[in-house]
């Protein structure tokens, strides 16, 4: 395993550790990993999480459980960022698209499907 570069940034942030299910079916999981590509993802999509105030997301993938890694400045407001990406353009509709891959309920928002992780442990330093 090689791991991931991360990207560095002028100012000081925070993490947001985030998680979901896929449904368990290896055709649909092919198809999410395949839409969230550098090709086929949707450059409005990555504008709008942008527009929010988020520097950098990360999505791995084990199986059908997603981990998401959120980088935002240390201002940043998680409930107001989301109601905003909500009503962004053309997110409801990606919102939709990409339900049929993912355990959640018809019609739920981003922030309503991804579920907050607690950390328990870092190097205290």
């Amino acid at each position: 395993m090689d791991g991931y570069i991360t990207k560095q940034h002028a100012i000081p942030v925070k993490r947001y550790c985030q998680t979901m299910n896929l449904k368990e079916n290896p055709a649909l999981i092919a198809e999410y990993r395949k839409i969230h590509s550098r090709e086929e993802s949707w450059p409005i999509i990555r504008e709008g999480i942008r527009e929010v105030g988020i520097l950098e997301m990360e999505i791995y993938l084990l199986g059908s459980r997603l981990f998401m890694i959120v980088e935002t400045p240390l201002d940043f407001q998680w409930e107001e960022a989301m109601a905003r990406l909500a009503h962004l353009p053309r997110q409801q509709e990606w919102e939709e698209v990409v339900a049929r891959f993912q355990e959640c309920a018809p019609g739920s928002t981003s922030a309503e499907k991804w579920k907050p992780m607690e950390r328990i442990f870092y190097l205290y330093e």
